[in-house]
């Protein structure tokens, strides 16, 4: 499977930990810091993300070559967060316990995330993984489980990177390839949020010159 994705890998997405508000800011964290308890303990942000940036887009290439699970299913979700990030945080593929928002959009509170991955992913299932489809129909569909699993935002930190792997590997498995690099971060940035106001089209746009053939 193509590593799109992962070029110039050291840009975190649209989801650094930095941008997050959470219901308690030190949950998980350093005391006095907002760094995130991991296993290297690092506590400077900065130190953190260049390891991140370096462990990460490897464990996704290897995910992306061989992928350990083919499921699509939410179990299938947090195994490729447990890959990403077993590396350095304890809680990698764990559901979050804090509720979190971003530029002031609010994610899936935590106590609701199970019931809505149930909803989301078989959703998913009913629709056969997207596979069948032709290249308009297919990117026309790809956007709502992208707008899902973004609201969904299961994880305290990585939602947006193993997002995107799992999102090809799901395009990868319908006969498609989905490039995120071709696009510029600040567009799906914006192109995300107006989504979760309930205008997609932007979005329809930028997955459109993402999936290829």
């Amino acid at each position: 499977m193509p590593q799109k994705f992962w070029q110039g890998a050291g840009n975190k997405g649209i989801e650094g930990m930095a941008s997050y508000s959470v219901n308690a800011l030190t949950d998980d964290c350093y005391q006095g810091t907002t760094v995130l308890i991991n296993k290297l303990n690092i506590n400077n942000q900065g130190d953190l993300d260049a390891v991140e940036s370096a462990i990460v887009p490897a464990k996704a290439a290897l995910w992306e070559e061989n992928p350990l699970m083919v499921s699509f299913d939410f179990a299938h979700y947090c195994a490729i967060h447990k890959y990403l990030f077993e590396d350095l945080y304890e809680w990698a593929g764990k559901i979050r316990t804090v509720d979190i928002s971003k530029k002031g959009t609010p994610f899936c509170p935590a106590v609701q995330i199970e019931s809505t991955a149930q909803a989301v992913f078989s959703r998913l299932q009913a629709q056969n993984y997207l596979r069948g489809l032709n290249k308009t129909a297919f990117t026309n569909e790809l956007v709502d489980p992208y707008e899902r699993t973004n609201e969904l935002h299961p994880f305290r930190e990585g939602n947006g990177r193993m997002q995107r792997v799992f999102l090809s590997q799901l395009t990868h498995c319908a006969g498609y390839e989905l490039d995120f690099t071709c696009i510029d971060s600040d567009d799906l940035m914006i192109a995300t949020i107006q989504s979760a106001g309930g205008v997609d089209d932007f979005l329809k746009e930028l997955f459109t010159e993402m999936i290829q053939d």
